[in-house]
């Protein structure tokens, strides 16, 4: 429909008609060839980024589909980068596209949910890339507990967000039409398939990272034409200070002034 070697218009209907995670099983040898990837210049835009925050030692991909992302933290990373994600087909697809990705950090990939990740608090940077649409508003702040507890004390969390159209602006009502037809589908139809646009917006985003403890910064991620309003945004988990810090943490932050 969208590529010669993508899917067809009936296999993204069975699709649409799946659970959210058989929904990512069917379409995962093709999503690469369907515009639901995410623009490779934005990953580029990120990676360049925080190539100057780097290197880090683990870093995280959540929700990381075929591995796009993975491969952008690689190089970045000096000992591991870990996928995670619910669908065992994109997992599968992920291994083959990311096994050889530039850099020497070695590769994990692990099946798992975003609210509930089997994973410790072991990563200094997580990034998520186009799934956010997958969190419901109401598991938002669930979303953000989570992605603090795997974080080490000074552990980023990237991701691009951006601001909420206008309301005369052709992609807020093309949003809010997909968005409305899912919602209608998903009262319809079970089991659910979970995938909304405009999600994880700014301003909201930014209050609900500081209520959990992140420090938060925002820029322009330096794009142009239907990419300029994006923002990047790395929010940094504070230090837990005082009697109740852990070792773990106390050593962390040892570590981290002697780099500097």
């Amino acid at each position: 429909m969208f590529h010669p070697q993508g899917p067809s218009f009936n296999e993204l209907m069975v699709q649409a008609l799946s659970s959210t995670e058989r929904g990512y099983d069917l379409l995962a040898e093709k999503f690469d060839y369907t515009p639901f990837r995410t623009p490779q210049e934005i990953i580029d835009a990120v990676g360049k980024r925080l190539a100057s925050l780097g290197p880090f030692k683990a870093g995280l991909d959540i929700c990381c589909g075929t591995g796009v992302a993975m491969a952008m933290l690689r190089p970045l990373c000096t000992e591991r980068v870990v996928g995670l994600d619910f669908s065992r087909g994109m997992l599968e697809v992920c291994k083959e596209k990311t096994a050889t990705a530039p850099g020497s950090a070695r590769l994990e990939y692990v099946y798992g949910d975003a609210l509930h990740m089997p994973l410790e608090a072991e990563f200094d940077i997580a990034v998520t890339f186009g799934a956010h649409g997958h969190i419901l508003p109401k598991d938002e702040n669930r979303f953000v507990a989570e992605v603090k507890r795997v974080l080490r004390p000074g552990g980023r969390f990237v991701f691009v967000s951006a601001y909420m159209p206008r309301w005369w602006s052709p992609v807020l009502w093309a949003a809010r039409t997909f968005n409305a037809i899912l919602w209608l589908r998903n009262y319809l139809v079970e089991p659910p398939f979970i995938m909304y646009y405009l999600t994880f917006m700014l301003p909201r985003t930014t209050q609900i990272l500081r209520r959990h403890g992140f420090t938060v910064e925002e820029s322009n991620l330096g794009l142009s034409g239907m990419f300029a309003g994006l923002r990047l945004v790395i929010a940094t988990r504070e230090a837990e200070a005082g009697p109740h810090a852990t070792s773990a943490e106390s050593g962390h932050l040892a570590t981290s002034a002697e780099a500097r």
